[in-house]
């Protein structure tokens, strides 16, 4: 059992109907057909959207997002029309609120990852392989890859795990010119994130991206590049051989799985409310990835 302990109901906003409520998002639609994406400060971890809510990182999850696409802007367009909150909508959107363009959705999340970690090491110390591209004997957790990998798998419903997918099965599904575009767009985008990343003492093991169609134009969605959706290592600290400290939820992770919890993921009770302590912690590491990676003050 997983999903939501305590799933939320929508707001009702005049003039937007509520289309889904995701671990993070919120997503609406406008009169004028456009998406309206609302970045909640929700938390998931093993499968689970948790009790308690990290204050602000909704909005540092966005902020983020803007930046990235920003830096990514000459290599592929993106979804966002504006920041602008919608009349009617509370006050609390505000700086979390994306309206979009509504996309014929791409049904594969793009994977690319420059170091060995998560899912791909375990796939890699059984195989060899990561999603079917053959690696070279020797390494370990946290290696660097000889080069970016694309690494896609299906999306999942709240509570299920996402699948990773050899390449063939993906050029099946979307069509072999699309499958082609979907890999060159997200490894180019990767290198481009990891390098920018690195100039600022981070490493960028791995992130997803979302694209979907605008008419003929395959266009970059949802969130990009941050610590949800990527793992972020501090380069000073960087060893391979044993999992790498990253900026996100590991606190979270670490405590769940902790006897002071005395939560047992195997069971199907949901996990209990994190400790305030847990929370801060949390949020700072969301906050120190936004400042290292944009160079601004987080506000």
């Amino acid at each position: 059992m997983s999903g939501f302990v305590e799933k939320p109901e929508p707001l009702q906003v005049p003039g937007l109907v509520h289309l889904h409520t995701g671990k993070v998002r919120d997503l609406y639609q406008n009169e004028a057909g456009d998406l309206v994406m609302v970045a909640s400060d929700r938390l998931s971890a093993y499968d689970w959207v948790l009790p308690t809510q990290i204050p602000d990182k909704g909005r540092i999850l966005t902020q983020l997002s803007l930046w990235w696409f920003d830096q990514l802007a000459d290599l592929v367009p993106n979804h966002v029309l504006s920041t602008d909150v919608p009349e009617g909508a509370p006050a609390d959107w505000e700086g979390r609120t994306l309206v979009c363009k509504s996309l014929r959705m791409v049904p594969v999340e793009c994977v690319a990852r420059g170091y060995l970690t998560g899912s791909g090491l375990a796939e890699y110390n059984e195989s060899r392989t990561v999603c079917g591209v053959a690696l070279p004997e020797g390494l370990v957790d946290g290696s660097e890859l000889p080069g970016p990998v694309f690494t896609p798998a299906t999306k999942a419903e709240v509570g299920e795990h996402d699948e990773n997918v050899p390449y063939e099965e993906v050029a099946r599904r979307v069509g072999v010119e699309t499958a082609a575009q979907l890999r060159q767009l997200t490894l180019a985008l990767y290198s481009r994130a990891r390098d920018i990343a690195r100039d600022r003492g981070i490493i960028l093991a791995d992130t997803k991206f979302e694209f979907g169609f605008d008419g003929d134009t395959l266009v970059l969605a949802d969130e990009v590049l941050t610590p949800d959706s990527s793992r972020f290592w501090p380069a000073d600290q960087w060893q391979p051989g044993r999992p790498q400290p990253s900026y996100d939820k590991q606190f979270v992770r670490d405590w769940l799985t902790s006897a002071e919890s005395g939560w047992d993921r195997t069971s199907e009770q949901p996990p209990p409310p994190l400790p305030e302590r847990i929370v801060e912690a949390t949020r700072a590491k969301y906050v120190e990835a936004y400042e290292r990676l944009t160079g601004t003050k987080w506000s």
